[in-house]
């Protein structure tokens, strides 16, 4: 067994027992196993709003980007720093409706919101299908940094199982406590090993970063500047705005807003997360060292260029860091998108349907669930698929669905009724569903277009489908219901004034 090994291990090890021991001291019940007792301050809140973010995608993905498209990779600084602005605004509402009416999951907001369980059920499976192909990135990316890290010694699919099964466990037993506590060893060690690879590397190979730029513009002229079609500033602009308005739409986002202890909390996170999102920079830098280092990587596998510049570069021992905070980088993510999953089946499907069902049964069955969605998750991940950041980018146009509804349920009387809510929503998931599956695009649809609408994220395009159908469906019935009103006072039938 080599070094390299031994410290992945080490850390794997270490990320268990602080998710094991997370739990002393506290009743594991279903506020406190979702959203820790609605205790964290800004620290941990911090830590689980930054390690949701960061993830295998970071690590691995940004660099992919980075090394195989060039400029367009940067629309990740660009939306996740504008939507740290936007919850300024919009997280304080959301954590004081929801400690008012002691909610611990995205779907209870919107049933309370709406007076609507069925609506609630909608967005449980929304949040659901979109999770699994975020699980099955966070999967994927420990399968490869495992394994390339290990020199081959590990298969990614062994990587995987162990990953997996050792998530699950403590998250069955110590919910958001233990992703708290394991956030706190990944930012650490992300924070220094990202630091550390987007400096050394660039200096290391061309004496510098500036150089290291004039180097691949001499190689790939072009390749850091939009194209003109395809990955465009259309694109670029279009993808940023579906993504910003999708970054609190994640389920496990939204449900770590409810554990915080007061709103000034995220107040504060908005002033320091955009600085922490400058870190993806050197994350880039490592990509684009990559291209002339380690040339040849083609579709997927551009998602290796960080690994295996690593590889090439450091001793094993070095090697083992990079792959340990590349791990940790999986867990913690991995384990709030299981916790969440498993809460809103648990509570926003099962409960419905069998509305007998106590609240101590309710929190069985949520820990019960974790397996079960960590095995169909499993099940894709080791199926093969697309690179890290389509996963991604179709997780988002998935959730990105639900923040019409979310807006408009804001203001004290809300702009929509359940009825527009639930048709907007099931309109936007299935045209994203369509043009997932038909593997279609507008340019696909309409290749004689401009450029500057062809190139538009075929996720806008879902959206706008949504909100149309949203408030058509809100105007109908709301006449529907005003002339049943009217004919039954004609009628002298007694009504509610």
């Amino acid at each position: 067994m080599n070094s390299a090994l031994l410290i992945i291990f080490a850390f794997l090890l270490l990320a268990f027992y602080s998710g094991i021991r997370a739990r002393q001291g506290k009743d594991m019940n279903m506020e406190q196993w979702t959203v820790g007792g609605r205790g964290f301050g800004s620290i941990f809140i911090f830590l689980l709003v930054a390690g949701e973010i960061y993830t295998t995608f970071t690590f691995l993905g940004g660099s992919g980007w980075a090394y195989s498209k060039g400029a367009p990779s940067y629309y990740v600084l660009s939306y996740i720093s504008l939507a740290y602005v936007i919850s300024y605004w919009l997280l304080p509402p959301i954590w004081r409706y929801a400690k008012e009416h002691r909610l611990v999951s995205q779907s209870d907001f919107f049933v309370s919101k709406y007076n609507s369980p069925i609506l609630g059920i909608l967005v449980a499976a929304v949040g659901v299908v979109a999770i699994i192909p975020y699980l099955v990135l966070q999967f994927k990316g420990l399968g490869i940094i495992v394994s390339e890290a290990s020199y081959g010694t590990i298969s990614p699919a062994a990587a995987v199982w162990l990953g997996v099964i050792a998530v699950t466990i403590y998250v069955m037993l110590s919910g958001i406590h233990g992703s708290a506590w394991t956030a706190a060893i990944k930012d650490i060690m992300i924070f220094f090993v990202v630091v550390f690879l987007g400096i050394y590397l660039p200096y290391h190979y061309y004496g510098g970063i500036q150089p290291m730029f004039e180097a691949v513009q001499a190689a790939n002229p072009g390749f850091l500047t939009f194209p003109e079609e395809g990955l465009s500033i259309s694109w670029y602009i279009s993808t940023v705005l579906i993504t910003v308005f999708g970054f609190y739409m994640w389920p496990h986002t939204f449900g770590s807003v409810f554990s915080a202890k007061n709103e000034n909390v995220f107040r504060k996170n908005t002033i320091m997360l955009p600085l922490y999102t400058l870190m993806l920079l050197f994350v880039f830098f490592v990509g684009f060292t990559a291209i002339l280092q380690v040339p040849g990587l083609q579709g997927a596998d551009g998602d290796l260029s960080l690994l295996r510049l690593s590889l090439t570069t450091f001793d094993p021992w070095i090697v083992g860091i990079i792959g340990a905070a590349g791990l940790l980088t999986a867990l913690v993510p991995g384990s709030m998108l299981l916790m969440t999953g498993a809460t809103l089946l648990a509570k926003n499907v099962y409960k419905v349907m069998a509305p007998a069902t106590t609240d101590a049964q309710i929190a069985k069955t949520a820990k019960l669930l974790v397996p079960v969605i960590s095995l169909v998750s499993l099940y894709f991940t080791l199926g093969g698929g697309d690179t890290l950041v389509t996963l991604l980018l179709m997780g988002y146009s998935l959730v990105t669905q639900l923040f019409p509804a979310l807006l408009f349920s804001l203001p004290k009387q809300p702009w929509v009724n359940k009825y527009g809510a639930f048709a907007g929503i099931l309109a936007g998931v299935a045209t994203v569903a369509y043009v997932t599956v038909a593997n279609v695009t507008l340019a696909t649809m309409f290749p004689h277009w401009p450029s500057a609408i062809k190139d538009l994220n075929i996720g806008v395009v879902a959206l706008l489908v949504n909100i149309v159908v949203m408030f058509a469906v809100t105007a109908v019935t709301r006449s529907m219901a005003v002339g049943e009103h009217q004919a039954a006072k004609a009628e002298g039938t007694p009504t509610l004034e």
